[in-house]
């Protein structure tokens, strides 16, 4: 085991807390190592799931992950979002904050999506220099997630791979290493997800994501329904390899099944830590392989619960 990253211990195998668990998590105090919230499904509540938020916390170890920062947004950052981040974090005693590498709208109107930056040194300086600033006001190590895309920049003079790493070195920042985003992207965009996976300053990465997605046939989606395939378990091993393992967590936002089918589902990974697995190769996903005939756009999915 290497030493906790930016400080942050190994937590263990988690799931994200979702409202369909709740009474399930109540009654049952499962044996799951720690949960993640989606942040802003609590920053403003006052109602049940904030009371039920603060008594799972009161027995399991909580991280915040948010949809919203927008960190590569032209618009200013929004200082009256970042301390309910920190208000929160503080109420729970959340272990990080993370987000993502993307921006989620502009003048002032949220997409609710998770949109694609150009990957190039302007961007990188920009948002640098706002990931600095968000550090500061949260006073702590902000986590940044790699994104699933669709579509690439044509000013883009790196590699995703590349910006992120640059990105965290520079700014003195974690990762998030979603190895199933790395799996979609790099058949959207047909590029190796163990090069991938293998550039990434290990000592970084502060925690993993695992979740299963769509194949649509000319591309995958980041869905965060059903199970986790082989290919995406392969790199989740490579990145234990790496770095000797950190906090690992399943994401499960659509046709969410029964508590004890999700906590197993994540406890698979279990299986990949050992070091002598050989796990088979696994082809492309191809047209015939898809899981729909339909060939639907990512906006007409909805893969995250908000509230």
């Amino acid at each position: 085991m290497t030493e906790p990253r930016l400080g942050h211990e190994n937590l263990g195998l988690g799931v994200g807390l979702r409202t369909v668990h709740f009474s399930h998590i109540l009654e049952h105090q499962p044996e799951v190592d720690w949960f993640e919230i989606i942040s802003e499904n609590f920053m403003d509540s006052a109602g049940r799931p904030r009371h039920v938020l603060e008594q799972i916390a009161e027995r399991y170890p909580i991280v915040m992950h948010g949809v919203s920062l927008s960190i590569g947004s032209s618009d200013p950052l929004n200082r009256d979002y970042l301390q309910k981040l920190k208000t929160l974090a503080e109420t729970v005693n959340a272990r990080w904050i993370s987000d993502h590498v993307c921006w989620t709208g502009i003048a002032g109107r949220n997409t609710h999506d998770l949109l694609p930056i150009p990957y190039n040194e302007a961007t990188l300086t920009y948002i640098v220099e706002r990931i600095r600033m968000v550090q500061e006001i949260l006073e702590r190590p902000l986590i940044l997630e790699n994104p699933s895309s669709y579509l690439e920049f044509q000013d883009s003079t790196m590699s995703e791979s590349e910006f992120v790493c640059r990105m965290a070195e520079e700014a003195d920042c974690g990762l998030l290493l979603d190895v199933n985003n790395v799996y979609v992207s790099s058949v959207n965009h047909e590029f190796d997800p163990v090069e991938y996976v293998q550039s990434i300053p290990a000592e970084r990465v502060v925690q993993c994501h695992l979740a299963g997605h769509t194949n649509c046939g000319t591309h995958l989606i980041d869905t965060h329904n059903g199970h986790v395939v082989n290919p995406v378990w392969n790199l989740f091993q490579l990145m234990h390899q790496r770095t000797g393992g950190v906090a690992t967590l399943l994401e499960w936002d659509a046709d969410i099944p029964p508590f004890p089918v999700v906590h197993e589902e994540v406890l698979k990974a279990r299986q990949y830590m050992d070091e002598n697995l050989v796990i088979p190769e696994q082809t492309p996903p191809a047209a015939a392989q898809a899981d729909s005939e339909a060939i639907p756009h990512p906006a007409s999915f909805i893969a995250a619960e908000f509230e």
